[in-house]
C-alpha cells in the first residue's frame, strides 16, 4: 500500500460517514441528535480538506520528484 491510496481509502470512508451524518440528520425529529449529526458534518468536511489537501500535496510532490529523476545529470 501507498500513501496515496491509503489517503484515498480514508477519503472515501470520510466520505461516507459524512453521508450517513447527513441522512441521520434529516430522518430524525429530534433537534438535538439533528444538531449533533450537523456538527459531525462540519467535522467530516475539515477531516475531508485535510485529507484532500495531503492527497494533492502528495500528488505534486510525486511529480516534481519523478521530473527531476528522469533530467539527465549534467
Amino acid at each position: 500500500m501507498t500513501v496515496q491510496s491509503d489517503l484515498k481509502k480514508a477519503i472515501a470512508s470520510a466520505e461516507a460517514a459524512k453521508g450517513t451524518y447527513s441522512m441521520a440528520a434529516e430522518s430524525t425529529e429530534d433537534q438535538t441528535a439533528k444538531q449533533k449529526y450537523e456538527e459531525m458534518k462540519v467535522d467530516m468536511d475539515k477531516h475531508l480538506m485535510y485529507l484532500n489537501n495531503r492527497l494533492n500535496y502528495l500528488n505534486s510532490s510525486n511529480s516534481l520528484n519523478q521530473q527531476q529523476s528522469q533530467q539527465p545529470l549534467e
